[in-house]
């Protein structure tokens, strides 16, 4: 029995007279249609992003990975950036000190 069929019984079950003393399904009964319908979706889901078969949590994980390597790329790419401006300011503060104190042989 595949999962729609198996939903449609439940479904169907839920419908009759499977129901408790106050003439509502049973808990139970309520709990195990949505845990198939969910699964069912979530089935459904993955198939559609072409995430169903065998090979996709390895490519899961090399996106991950990717991902990783991405963030830690443009992490390191940020920290450089603020290295030399942090550099380069303080290479222009001490040129202007130089000239300010008038050091000897600064321009010749």
């Amino acid at each position: 029995m595949d999962e729609d069929e198996a939903l449609a019984r439940l479904v169907a079950l839920a419908g009759t007279g499977a129901s408790g003393a106050s003439g509502t399904p049973d808990a139970a009964l309520l709990r195990a249609v949505v845990e198939e319908a969910s699964e069912l979706g979530a089935r459904r889901a993955l198939a559609r992003l072409g995430l169903a078969d065998e090979a996709a949590r390895g490519d899961i994980g090399d996106l991950r990975q990717l991902l990783g390597a991405w963030r830690d790329a443009k992490t390191s790419a940020r920290q450089a950036a603020v290295d030399w401006a942090v550099r380069a300011l303080l290479a222009l503060l001490v040129l202007g000190l130089a000239v300010k104190l008038g050091l000897p042989g600064l321009l010749r």
